[in-house]
């Protein structure tokens, strides 16, 4: 029965989605009688602190929010800043005939369901009803066909969300005793962070190889074309029967493998390529076999990811808030999927545009099917695909920017994987000659040509290493016989060195972790942002570099908390919880074995849980935690560089160190944060040393006692104040340091505590105008300003910060403000077309100095960039790092400032004061609001992951 009928015997339907914009799709595809309202994601959680636990429960239940004294009962709590939509739904429901809950159709949709379920106790029918795209057949067959909520589901998110707890509120706080505030672990982030730090020690610990070998070009003497070309370039493969050595063969430690291949230096291959140059060349061999490739399945979530991240510069983040859009606004179906399956819909609307837009001889016989890869799939969805029974191709969608993009790039693989294979041949030729003192040289060539190209004339996967050669890449060869004679055009002579292995791009690290089968496919993007957020990687292009703060960490946990960061116990726990949530196994007892261990009181009789199997006994997470006193937080936190120098990761970021502080010839010096590990030598350990950085202490406020230091940080020299010990720095009553940059004219090893003291007093109250608005004298990241309300003057230098007096102030405001732009000037440099966006790229001067733009994004030239040395490939790299965080987000006061001035009323100064206070006290409350939504959506976030 359809809506509009159901709907005309009377009733009202409240319907609850988890997004507004969702509501929104919907209610327009289900008409009158239905009320869609959105619950904005999870209403209800684990509190975020003690103070959100109901007064009736004590001791460790009020620090974990979790029970674990009886069964791991889970405290909820409505999210503070969900109160106010609860009780919106309530109301709604009140009016109500029937309740249809419409979350997504994967766990946390479910339990999503079920926790608005409880909190609003229904008293009419209650349906469940899931779709997996938003379209107005698959909404009203949604409404026809409801179900029955699945608790199994709901039981598994609800233990994945005790374990995190469990986890994260446990070794947390020993990483903030042990190395710094504020840091976090997780079940999956941490083993993630691990990851990219064994990456980057591979990389510190290697050491590259010097190999040389030569090609050669060889000529068949007759004319070619692009069919038939007239010669081939081949590269020397064995001298004598002896295989020449490439970078395979090398190990990390720059070592041969094995002995059995031989090892041209440099001295050696000329030579070689000198007795050669008068040697007669044949073909030895000719090797062809057919050449046969199949499309790639449907995209699923990891796919999507990678794929988004190779060809689109898109981080796993972005893509999903991308196709989060895509789905809400109907244009593809569910995009957190583990499933290659595509419904018979979709293969028949697929197949059709196969035929339309490349024809029947494109089309197989039969539907092609794929199978599922990954272990344990927790949902039955589709692949990602276009929504509806007729895929609109991108051109028809009216889509732009980077939806058009994902959509176009989603559109194209589900439409290849139902064309044929593409089929060519592969060929091999080698060419043998006796050089002048007697040894036998064979080179070798490979070719593919590929006679159709089937799925490829549609879509070609990308390759996450930049020199790979692509599926449709083609390299013809001449039609050559065994014994044909070539001529040697030329033999170049070519020097090679092994490369570290490379550093996890975004896309790299997804698939990592999905064939280590750690975490959740549909976690993988929030894992990501979270270890970039806290500060345990970052991006140098698109590799993910993990910071010196990292290394403490996963020392910490790697010593002391090894099988928490175990790549096999991590996995075998997701297969525990997947065997939970398949009802194989029960929720309770293992969570016993996980917290308390094997052997505990607690644990009497259990079966099965989150041990290793073998019978030993092994200590649950709460005994893991308890034993902090042999964790010695200098040696966690201390790497040696070399030459007596120590790499120390203390509480204010990195610094080297060679000797002891109390000793004499004592030194210290602050690392850059945004320095790779893998480029700490000791040279430039060396040179930091003998630089003058390094926290420079400057003495005591003589108001507050607090010592004054200068440092050298990320954004240039500072200083700043040292808070006594116990300070809050989080919460309601944190207290912040005072800082401030030191000017253009001073630096680190000149500056006074005067000067310090000076600096950090800014701004400076100038005085009040004729109407009673405040001016004030700042120092602003772009420069020296004066500011009055939302109108803000540049000043021309810093030394006026200090000495402008209020009639200077007022004759600088009388004057119009300098509005427009001067006359564009010409680009520094033309770096050619970017690959994505497919517009000109080039280097132009900028107010906050040179950076890269196609006119679309621009992107700022980092440290280690310049404008003559910079190459296309980098400055298309800075843009699609730009593209991948997206676009700035508005703050309040940027739309403050885009709002008209209102002119105040002439008031008393007395009044204006009054008034300032007012606005201090509002901008107070906005910002503890804000701070709590954060806080919430940070919750919310974590429980969407798990992780």
């Amino acid at each position: 029965m359809s809506p509009t009928s159901e709907t005309a015997h009377g009733g009202r339907r409240l319907v609850i989605v988890e997004s507004p914009a969702k509501a929104k799709t919907i209610k327009g595809y289900l008409g009158p009688g239905y009320v869609v309202e959105a619950s904005v994601g999870h209403i209800r959680d684990l509190p975020n602190g003690a103070a959100e636990v109901p007064e009736k429960y004590t001791g460790e239940v009020r620090r974990l929010g979790v029970d674990v004294e009886h069964d791991f009962q889970p405290i909820y709590v409505v999210n503070a800043d969900k109160k106010a939509q609860v009780r919106k739904l309530k109301e709604l429901l009140a009016e109500s005939d029937e309740l249809y809950l419409a979350t997504d159709e994967d766990r946390e949709g479910e339990a999503i369901a079920w926790h608005l379920q409880e909190v609003l106790k229904p008293k009419v029918p209650v349906h469940r009803m899931v779709f997996h795209e938003i379209t107005k057949d698959a909404i009203r067959a949604a409404v026809a066909n409801p179900r029955e909520l699945n608790t199994r589901m709901v039981d598994a998110q609800e233990t994945r969300r005790i374990l995190d707890r469990l986890y994260g509120y446990e070794v947390s706080p020993v990483l903030w005793k042990k190395v710094m505030r504020g840091l976090s672990a997780g079940r999956v982030q941490s083993v993630a962070t691990r990851l990219v730090v064994e990456r980057e020690r591979e990389r510190i610990a290697f050491r590259s190889a010097e190999y040389w070998d030569l090609t050669g070009t060889f000529s068949t003497g007759r004319a070619g074309d692009a069919s038939d070309p007239s010669s081939l370039v081949a590269r020397l493969n064995a001298v004598d029967g002896r295989r020449v050595a490439q970078g395979r063969d090398f190990g990390p430690d720059g070592r041969l493998k094995s002995d059995q291949v031989l090892h041209l230096d440099e001295a050696n291959a000329r030579a070689l390529a000198a007795a050669l140059a008068n040697a007669s060349f044949s073909v030895r061999s000719v090797e062809s076999k057919p050449y046969r490739r199949s499309p790639y399945a449907p995209f699923r979530t990891t796919t999507l990811q990678q794929e988004a991240s190779r060809k689109l510069g898109f981080g796993a983040k972005s893509t999903m808030q991308v196709a989060q859009k895509l789905y809400e606004n109907g244009f593809i179906t569910y995009m957190r999927t583990d499933s290659t399956t595509l419904s018979d819909t979709a293969v028949s609307a697929a197949r059709a545009q196969v035929t339309q837009l490349y024809g029947a001889s494109y089309l197989p016989d039969r539907p092609r099917t794929y199978a599922g890869k990954v272990k344990n799939a927790q949902e039955a969805h589709e692949a990602i695909r276009p929504s509806g029974d007729r895929f609109r191709t991108p051109a028809e969608t009216g889509l732009t920017g980077d939806q058009f993009k994902l959509y176009e790039l989603i559109w194209k693989r589900t439409v290849a994987s139902q064309m044929k294979d593409a089929v060519g041949n592969s060929v091999t030729v080698k060419i043998g000659g006796r050089s002048s003192d007697g040894r036998d040289a064979e080179f070798s060539a490979s070719g593919k040509t590929i006679t159709f190209h089937g799925f490829m004339k549609a879509y070609v996967e990308g390759a996450d290493d930049p020199n790979a050669e692509l599926d449709d890449r083609e390299r013809r060869l001449p039609q050559v016989a065994e014994g044909d004679a070539l001529s040697a055009e030329e033999l170049s002579v070519d020097g090679h060195a092994t490369k570290p292995p490379a550093r996890y791009t975004e896309a790299s690290l997804v698939k990592e972790l999905e064939e280590r089968e750690i975490g959740r496919p549909s976690t993988y993007a929030s894992i990501i942002g979270t270890i970039l957020d806290r500060g345990y990687v970052f991006k140098k292009g698109t590799a993910l570099v993990p910071s010196f703060l990292s290394f403490a960490v996963v020392n910490l946990l790697e010593t002391h908390f090894g099988r928490l960061v175990d790549y096999d116990f991590t996995a075998k726990m997701e297969d525990d919880l997947d065997r939970i949530a398949q009802g194989e196994a029960q929720a309770v007892p293992w969570l016993r074995r996980f917290y308390f261990g094997e052997g505990d009181d607690h644990n009497a009789g259990v079966a099965s849980g989150a041990g290793n199997g073998d019978g030993d006994h092994l200590g649950g997470l709460k005994e893991l935690v308890t034993d902090l006193g042999a964790i010695d937080a200098r040696e966690i936190s201390s790497f040696p560089v070399g030459d007596g120098i120590m790499l120390r990761v203390g509480r204010y970021g990195p610094y080297v160190e060679r000797g002891e502080k109390d000793e004499e010839g004592h030194q210290r010096a602050d690392v850059p944060e945004d320095l790779a590990p893998d480029e700490l030598t000791v040279e430039y350990a060396e040179e930091l040393l003998a630089k003058p950085s390094g926290d420079f202490e400057l003495g005591a406020d003589p108001e507050t006692g607090n010592q004054i230091v200068a440092k050298d940080g990320r954004y240039g020299p500072y200083v700043t104040e040292i808070l006594p010990d116990g300070t809050p720095k989080t919460g309601k009553n944190a207290v912040k340091p005072r800082t401030a940059s030191l000017f253009k004219s001073m630096s680190l090893d000149t500056v006074t505590l005067a000067d310090a003291l000076k600096l950090m007093s800014l701004p400076r109250v100038v005085g009040t105008d004729a109407e009673g608005v405040e001016i004030t004298a700042q120092n602003g990241r772009y420069g020296p300003y004066l500011k009055k309300g939302t109108d803000s003057r540049s000043l021309e230098n810093e030394d006026q910060l200090f000495n402008i007096t209020l009639e200077e102030a007022l004759a600088i405001y009388a004057q119009p403000k300098q509005r427009g732009r001067a006359a564009a000037k010409p680009p520094l440099k033309e770096l050619g077309t970017d690959p994505v966006s497919e517009r000109p790229v080039v280097v132009k001067d900028g107010r906050f100095g040179p950076y890269v733009t196609d006119g679309e994004t621009n992107a700022t030239l980092r440290t280690d960039d310049s404008v003559e040395t910079i190459t296309p490939e980098r400055g298309y790299e800075l843009l699609a790092e730009k593209r991948a965080k997206g676009p700035a987000k508005k703050t309040a006061k940027k739309a403050a400032k885009k709002a008209p001035a209102k002119k105040a009323p002439a008031k008393k100064a007395t009044t204006a004061k009054k008034a300032a206070a007012k606005t201090t006290t509002a901008k107070t409350a906005a910002k503890k609001t804000t701070a709590k939504k954060t806080a919430a959506k940070s919750s919310a976030a974590s429980a969407k992951s798990g992780e």
